[in-house]
């Protein structure tokens, strides 16, 4: 499996050509506690030169394990694009690596809050009752957050507005 997709700008006909294949989910290089790659970036392009630019359209697609927002359970979600349009400026002649524009189209598709419903198997999307403290009776063991006047710091400012109100 390919590392890089580098197209010749000597060898590429005008009229353009067709670029199809995978590369390794190493492209991605994500950090730690980020959404991971599990399996390689497929496409299917046609590349075509345009004065100082080369166009690249088509299909790309790459799985990946994101975190659901709501249960916080790992799930796997394909960013599929059909009409990826990736432009990449030439800087020179000879071989010009168009990878990095490839995995940046991926990318910037990521969903901003991935939910497990929309995965490639969609699952159960609700947030586990346990982890709602609001209004929760004490014997689940669950701490619950501070009720209106048991915070001094609230009650300072309580304060202040009654002495507001009298003025």
């Amino acid at each position: 499996m390919k590392k890089h997709l580098v197209i010749d700008l000597a060898s590429l006909p005008e009229e353009g050509k067709s670029f199809a294949g995978e590369l390794s989910q190493e492209i991605f290089d994500l950090p730690e506690g980020d959404a991971q790659p599990v399996g390689p970036l497929v496409y299917d392009l046609w590349v075509q030169r345009f004065s100082s630019e080369l166009l690249l359209t088509g299909t790309l697609s790459a799985p990946f394990e994101f975190t659901c927002v709501r249960t916080l359970h790992p799930f796997v979600q394909t960013i599929h694009l059909e009409g990826a349009a990736v432009s990449v400026e030439i800087g020179r002649e000879g071989e010009l690596d168009v990878t990095e524009g490839l995995r940046e189209e991926v990318l910037i598709n990521f969903p901003v809050d991935p939910r497990c419903e929309e995965g490639d198997v969609p699952q159960k999307c609700e947030i586990d009752s346990r982890y709602l403290s609001v209004d929760k009776v004490p014997e689940d063991g669950l701490p619950t957050p501070p009720r209106a006047g048991s915070d001094d710091r609230w009650s300072a400012l309580d304060k202040l507005k009654d002495q507001k109100d009298q003025l």
